[in-house]
């Protein structure tokens, strides 16, 4: 759908990728990106680059996209694509509770992909780049057989006594998320039924503009760079941290076993916009189930001391949702009704 509609609107002749060849099809793509870190000392045009971390610790986070497993170009625009790739590496960078300052790109492409093509994408990474202050330093360019692959690496830095783990969540700690969850599952939802309409017929033009907040948290989501400096502000050292690319379930579920702890998960104080409950309702999906297991909403989940109870109270970008406890207890969904139900994780397994 877009990425077609994309190419057939072109007024201009596309470039095939061959008539660049490698080398100059990166010298064409990143010519535009500038360094701006200090920590930058090297990038892109070296075997390596360079980094000088000085006396912080480097954060380093590797994810990859795959075109028919974590996107679908149909309806995925191509420069929201390289915003969303770059995104999903910040996200994990913050998730230790740590500033990213780098990045690098590899790509596998197709012959059906054109230079345009590829220039919209890295308008899109520019974007990201320019929005978060991280410098483009490197990467790598190969051909694909079957579409289109990308792999970003995330590089950030942080001290020592800063650092959030996986592990070092303690018993009675405060179980808190950023935002509100669901949505990227919701809209990836809407995304999918009309991809379907437009299948049966190309001609229906959809409606939607009662959906563009969850569209827009399935399309272009935000890393959480104004809660890592909230936190900052407030004086506030997450014991543990991770963020939510999984589901809740399954985030929560890595912070007790990293931690050796359960939890205690409260069903009605789970944030959830009011869209996505709609949503839910459209498509007879429970809300809870959307935000427990929906996964790619990029929010940061953290295990907080009881001390901090005051500094975060009533805040309406952070939200108590439950707390951890002994790990004979395990991880519990606690219901309206105060029931006990165990929780699984369901969210994204890619084995």
């Amino acid at each position: 759908m877009y990425f077609y509609r994309m190419l057939e609107n072109k007024k201009t002749k596309l470039t095939p990728i061959e008539n660049l060849g490698e080398f100059e099809l990166i010298n064409h793509l990143t010519k535009n990106f500038s360094i701006d870190n200090l920590s930058s000392k090297t990038g892109i045009g070296d075997d390596g680059c360079v980094i000088d971390f000085k006396k912080n610790l480097g954060v380093i986070s590797t994810d990859l996209l795959i075109e028919g497993v974590h996107f679908d170009l149909s309806y995925v625009p191509l420069k929201h694509l390289g915003y969303k790739a770059v995104i999903v590496n910040l996200s994990d960078i913050y998730s230790m509770n740590a500033k990213p300052s780098q990045i690098t790109v590899s790509l596998a492409i197709s012959n059906r992909f054109t230079v345009e093509a590829l220039e919209e994408f890295y308008d899109g990474i520019k974007a990201a780049c320019s929005k978060y202050k991280v410098d483009l330093v490197g990467g790598d360019t190969t051909s694909s057989t079957t579409g289109m692959v990308v792999s970003i690496t995330a590089i950030g830095q942080v001290t020592n006594k800063n650092i959030s783990k996986r592990s070092g969540a303690k018993n009675n700690d405060l179980l808190v998320v950023s935002g509100d969850l669901g949505g990227a599952y919701a809209g990836l939802q809407i995304l999918e039924r009309e991809k379907a309409v437009f299948k049966v017929n190309p001609k229906v033009q959809p409606d939607l503009d009662s959906y563009t907040y969850s569209i827009g948290r399935q399309l272009k989501p935000e890393a959480r760079k104004d809660v890592f400096e909230l936190l900052n502000e407030l004086k506030i050292t997450p014991n543990a941290m991770i963020d939510i690319s999984d589901g809740l379930s399954s985030e929560t579920l890595h912070l007790c076993k990293s931690s050796n702890l359960g939890c205690h998960v409260y069903e009605e104080k789970i944030p959830i916009d009011p869209e996505v409950i709609k949503i839910c309702e459209e498509f007879k999906i429970n809300p809870t189930t959307a935000a427990l297991n929906g996964g790619e909403d990029y929010e940061l989940l953290m295990a907080l001391p009881q001390s901090d109870y005051d500094k975060i109270k009533n805040h309406p970008y952070l939200t108590i949702i439950g707390h951890f406890t002994d790990s004979e207890t395990g991880g519990k969904l606690i219901t309206g009704l105060n029931q006990q139900i165990e929780l699984t994780a369901q969210g994204w397994n890619p084995i």
